[in-house]
């Protein structure tokens, strides 16, 4: 009998793992927020679907993938997922065009390795979601904090660290808190660190608690590459501290951001490690989460001077708020909060912290109030969803996910009040979204510089210019633009992709550039002639000579 290529695959596959050539499967996993589908040229498809249970599949794939990758009959190339929760980036998208893609699903492979209660050590498979971390710590009564982001709970912890993301807990930076990766090369070739080779103990303890172990470091390679699979990651967790406030601070006036910045700056330099990252977001950021589109979640244009006007008074929204947190005991968390309040002190502006006393009066009023009588009120219905978007603010910043930031990519979702709050997904329900991620001057005047530039371009496009700054250092800043559109809208999707183009060629030529791209930017944007991709491009034929990994990701050919 002459051998299919999906005999091959079952007989390295475990029983209790998955193969699926089926084609609604395979449209499903094709679909994402970004809308690459619609366009020309650029149709993603996928031969079948592996969803795997033991991490010794992903080596036998490998291996079997090289030794057919001559064969015109059995060829495959693999792109592995851990949640497949990219939203606006690529989703469960593969990167490369070619037919004979598998899609390789690690989400099953979620096995929280080993903990160390003591110093707060965690090893885990790339399939551990930020909820399952979550109910791990909380059911072990474990006092440490989930590296959560506002893609929500059912996202990997893993994947977010390989893209370099970051959050607004104290580990701001994720990929920092990695200690230690173990993985094969695409050539099959299993990975692990120097240190762990030598160590002879049964632990090994020192190879997860020591980041930049012996020799070349080789474990940064795994990141934002298609050089290998991660099959484990230790990183290390943040305590949860004795105490913890949140602070908001409101300015009504747009030109006080250049004399914010200077002050942002002030406080992320002095207290390094006591207080997180620090947001800054502006009026129409925060009405994407407040308030309804006036003009239908479907219409195709930009909110109005006057919309926003409207929407201002009613809500009582700022046109800048900081968004910050201050970790520590209690004296401490008080001592900085006064000092925050003397830094700002000289500003207009309103100061809001989560342990104040009027919130948390305000907490026990509307938690002990009856439901039926907050629903037929209109101000106590107001306060009720300000709080509770407050609050799931707070829970972000103490490391526990929820779906609070979700929202915004359903701003033009037509179907927007369809789906439950608990269940939000973006590809899923079919919303519109690619996000740009610049990397920007923490100078006043470039930032400046920035907010006009994005404030011009995005209405060209008919897209909402919603801007963030994350200050995640006193000399670093990285702006989120989310790019949310109609996706069952074809004009809307061009334009969506036009806006982008735009954002990213006009924002070079200011000392703007994005720290990640898409999976349609990384074969567009990149120079495969520099100095710098020829040498990714020598390792790569190195490491995986037959090209059956990830093809085109973060590799231009």
């Amino acid at each position: 009998m002459p051998l299919t290529l999906s005999s091959l695959l079952k007989s390295v596959l475990a029983p209790s793992s998955d193969l699926s050539f089926d084609t609604q499967d395979l449209a499903q996993l094709s679909k994402g927020t970004e809308g690459l589908e619609y366009l020309k040229d650029k149709k993603r498809q996928l031969l079948a679907v592996i969803t795997l249970t033991q991490s010794f599949e992903i080596k036998a794939l490998l291996e079997l993938a090289n030794k057919y990758a001559d064969d015109q009959q059995l060829a495959f190339s693999i792109y592995p997922i851990s949640s497949g929760k990219n939203w606006g980036y690529g989703s469960s998208q593969p990167s490369g065009i070619n037919n004979n893609i598998i899609l390789v699903d690690l989400s099953q492979l979620n096995k929280i390795v080993h903990f160390d209660s003591e110093l707060g050590l965690l090893t885990i498979e790339p399939g551990v979601t930020q909820q399952q971390l979550s109910d791990f710590l909380e059911h072990n009564q474990h006092n440490y904090m989930v590296p959560v982001t506002g893609a929500g709970p059912e996202c990997s912890i893993v994947s977010n660290a390989l893209e370099r993301g970051y959050g607004i807990t104290p580990y701001t930076d994720h990929f920092s808190a990695v200690t230690s990766i173990q993985g094969y090369w695409a050539n099959g070739t299993s990975y692990q660190s120097a240190i762990n080779e030598l160590d002879q103990s049964t632990e090994k303890l020192v190879d997860k608690s020591f980041k930049w172990g012996l020799g070349p470091y080789l474990d940064g390679l795994f990141t934002q590459s298609n050089l290998g699979i991660v099959s484990q990651m230790t990183l290390r967790l943040a305590k949860l501290k004795p105490d913890f406030t949140a602070f908001f601070i409101q300015l009504n006036n747009d030109e006080l951001l250049e004399q914010v910045v200077p002050l942002i700056k002030e406080v992320l330099q002095t207290y390094e490690g006591i207080v997180g990252s620090i947001n800054l977001m502006d009026q129409r950021r925060l009405l994407a989460m407040f308030a309804e589109n006036p003009n239908g979640y479907e219409a195709h244009k930009v909110m109005s001077t006057e919309n926003i006007e409207r929407l201002t008074q009613k809500s009582q929204t700022p046109s800048w708020t900081i968004v910050g947190s201050i970790y520590g005991s209690k004296r401490v968390v008080q001592a900085v909060k006064k000092d925050i309040n003397a830094i700002f002190k000289y500003i207009p502006c309103k100061r809001i912290y989560s342990n104040n006393y009027n919130i948390v009066l305000s907490n026990k009023l509307i938690n002990n109030l009856p439901h039926w009588l907050i629903k037929h009120s209109t101000i106590l219905f107001k306060l009720a969803e300000q709080l509770k978007a407050f609050n799931k603010g707070k829970e972000i910043m103490l490391g526990k996910p929820n779906k609070v930031a979700l929202k915004l990519a359903y701003w033009r979702n037509k179907n927007k009040n369809d789906f439950p709050v608990n269940s939000l997904s973006p590809a899923k329900d079919g919303c519109g979204l690619l996000w740009y991620a610049p990397l920007i001057p923490m100078k006043a005047n470039k930032m400046r510089e920035f907010v006009d530039f994005v404030r011009y371009t995005c209405p060209l496009f008919n897209i909402e210019p919603f801007i963030t700054f994350t200050n995640l250092r006193h000399d670093c800043v990285d702006s989120t633009i989310p790019i949310v559109f109609d996706l069952s809208n074809p004009q809307a999707v061009i334009d969506a992709h036009n806006c982008l183009k735009a954002l990213v060629e006009g924002g070079l030529k200011k000392g703007f550039v994005p720290y990640r791209i898409n999976i349609d930017q990384q074969q567009s944007l990149l120079d495969k002639k520099s100095d710098f991709w020829q040498t990714v491009n020598q390792l790569k034929n190195s490491l995986d000579p037959n090209n059956i990994l990830s093809q085109g990701r973060y590799n231009p050919r």
